[in-house]
């Protein structure tokens, strides 16, 4: 069975950095392009980061350009969405998911997500 598992969330003051990672549990990482998406409460979930299955290709958001850098670890089947300057508006449960395409609109398997919350 398919599965990913999200961690290291929690609560950083605005500025502040965090890194999450994604695992995978029953498959191998290698063959699939993999994305970070979030959700905030009351709105629409959105994608912020994706990488091909390489690591070779990456796209973001507008709104975490600069700040967020997204990285794979293949042989230890995780991938990585490190966090900088973090704002309040990055609070949201971040999900990673499977994706077709790294244009980061779509994911077909997701794990449960992990909260990060940006407050001072």
């Amino acid at each position: 069975q398919l599965q990913l598992v999200e961690s290291g969330g929690g609560l950083v003051q605005p500025g502040g950095s965090l890194r999450l990672s994604c695992a995978a549990s029953g498959f191998t990482l290698d063959y699939y392009a993999i994305g970070w998406f979030r959700q905030a409460l009351g709105k629409e979930r959105e994608g912020v980061s994706c990488i091909s299955s390489s690591g070779g290709s990456t796209n973001y958001a507008d709104s975490v350009k600069g700040r967020f850098t997204i990285s794979r670890d293949n042989a230890k089947n995780t991938v990585y969405l490190q966090m900088n300057s973090l704002k309040p508006e990055d609070t949201a449960i971040y999900y990673c998911a499977a994706v077709p395409t790294i244009d980061c609109v779509r994911g077909d398997y997701w794990g449960k997500g992990t909260l990060v919350t940006v407050s001072s």
